[in-house]
């Protein structure tokens, strides 16, 4: 469908004589014309939001605020939008908006210096093309809906209809089937602001079969086709696409999007930073599409727990010790051996610990990289024992200590 997009692009951009863009409701780049510049100076003239938008394949937040300012989000017909400088829109837009059954799916955007006029019959055609273009995202839009509504049956229904809605899953697409898959988490997903969208992601999204919002688990799943068995890097692309996805809904049955936030551990009614877990390679949906999820959840988790050493997203296989911590209830109690060192004026006896944990016990290698004396190491070390009880001499303590503090970062 794709290459149908691209080909009543490149009619628009030839009827009209200048280069046409198409970004769905998001501001996700779908297909865009050919820009051939001045002549002698081909890149002298390219506008730094339109680039910026075929480089990355998405507009930023406030380019996408700026452009809204103008109503497009509510207009039927074409919009003439000025140049701007200041906001990196050196040339002027007409913007069509591409709508379907009264809701909005997308734009066109053509560089615009004033010509051709709005009653122009090239405007109407091009408006024209942008109906059909709208009644094509619509339809997908409808599937990839469906796509989400069986996908969250597969993840979360009764045990009897699983490999009912596995197999209909399957069945949409030919691709999903004969490809190896992956599950990818995005947490959290704030989904206070959808509006009816099953799918309750962007679209677009190169090699995404399916997509659900699951307010249960403040996630968004998204099952991902992989090109190769034993290459994640597709789906870690897509949780790194979705990471970048600008927060909030632009319309009906838009999505919310991940937070900001930097912290973490935000109060209540703020946004956290959101971070992405990607499962271990499925050859199949029937039965393992559960265990994937949960999989791709407690990555993500670990990912929140230790940003400075996974990064924002990171695969189950490489996530170590939180395997099998990230499967611990989430309400349990730290043990009672280690209460004290989660107390606020202990902070920094909890990090001494685990970091000499972390770094199997070289205390010269622990002091180096927490960048304090050793003989300090040692003092924290021994201030560690006395609020623990613990010997960290001892196998079965020192692996006491180490659980009880990953297990803390998790929450």
């Amino acid at each position: 469908m794709r290459e149908e997009y691209q080909a009543l692009i490149d009619d628009i951009s030839a009827s009209l004589g200048t280069p046409a863009t198409l970004e769905d409701r998001d501001f996700t780049l779908i297909a865009f014309g050919a820009h051939e510049g001045q002549e002698g100076a081909p890149d002298a003239d390219l506008d730094p939001v339109r680039t910026r938008s075929i480089l990355q394949r998405r507009s930023t937040a406030a380019v996408r605020k700026w452009f809204e300012s103008f109503g497009i989000t509510r207009a039927r017909a074409p919009v003439r939008i000025p140049p701007d400088p200041s906001a990196g829109v050196r040339t002027g837009r007409l913007c069509i908006p591409v709508r379907h059954g009264g809701v909005v799916y997308g734009y066109v955007w053509l560089l615009d210096d004033g010509a051709p006029a709005l009653d122009d019959p090239r405007v109407a055609r091009a408006q024209q093309t942008a109906t059909r273009i709208g009644a094509l995202l619509a339809a997908e839009a409808r599937a990839g809906a469906h796509a989400g509504e069986l996908l969250r049956e597969v993840l979360t229904g009764p045990a009897g209809s699983r490999a009912e809605a596995a197999e209909a899953l399957r069945s949409t697409s030919g691709a999903v089937a004969a490809a190896p898959l992956a599950m990818v988490a995005i947490r959290p997903w704030h989904v206070g602001e959808l509006r009816g969208s099953a799918s309750a992601g962007p679209t677009g999204i190169p090699g995404v079969a399916a997509q659900c919002a699951l307010p249960e688990s403040s996630a968004l799943a998204v099952l991902t086709r992989l090109r190769a068995a034993g290459v994640l890097a597709p789906a870690e692309g897509v949780a790194k696409r979705l990471l970048a996805a600008p927060s909030g809904g632009g319309g009906s049955g838009s999505a919310g999007g991940p937070g900001r936030t930097p912290e973490a551990a935000s109060p209540a009614g703020t946004a956290a930073e959101a971070f992405g877990g990607v499962s271990a390679l499925r050859g199949d949906l029937a039965g393992t599409a559960a265990a994937a999820w949960e999989e791709a959840l407690v990555a993500a988790r670990a990912a929140a727990a230790e940003p400075e050493r996974f990064g924002r997203v990171v695969a189950w296989d490489a996530i170590g010790p939180y395997r099998l911590l990230g499967r611990l209830p989430a309400a349990a109690a730290p043990d009672e051996a280690v209460r004290h060192l989660f107390e606020p004026g202990q902070r920094e006896m909890a990090r001494t610990a685990e970091a000499f944990l972390d770094r199997a016990g070289q205390a010269g290698r622990t002091a180096a990289d927490l960048g304090i004396h050793r003989q300090t190491l040692y003092y924290r070390l021994g201030r560690v024992e006395r609020l623990t009880g613990l010997r960290l001499d001892d196998g079965a303590d020192r692996l006491l200590l180490h659980v009880a503090l990953k297990a803390a970062r998790l929450g």
